[in-house]
């Protein structure tokens, strides 16, 4: 179980975890967990969410979209992103970094 499934489950109206999400949107689970953290950190950095998240993904922006809509809209994004970025540094990728090492034991 990925800690984005634990964060949907959490989230009322969203898929249960990764895989239902993916499987609504015709994406691999893989995909979708990189884009729902593209996602949380395009969202706060200035201009559009899905825009930024798109170029850093290389996903179509519909396919985007229809994630955000999927886990809630834009506020559901604010979760995700306080949730992600344990530090506040506004970078949420080095604390999934540390959090997957946690996971394996690797430091």
């Amino acid at each position: 179980m990925s800690i984005f499934d634990n964060l949907l489950k959490g989230l009322g109206g969203a898929p249960d975890d990764v895989v239902n999400l993916a499987a609504k949107v015709g994406i691999d689970p893989a995909t979708a967990e990189k884009a729902i953290a593209a996602l949380g950190k395009a969202h706060q950095m200035q201009g559009d969410t899905v825009e930024g998240a798109s170029a850093a993904t290389g996903l179509p922006q519909d396919t985007l979209q229809q994630i955000v809509q999927a886990i809630g809209g834009e506020g559901s994004l604010t979760e995700f992103a306080n949730i992600l970025d344990r530090d506040g540094d506004g970078n949420p990728l080095n604390d999934l970094t540390d959090l997957a090492k946690g996971f394996f034991n690797k430091k």
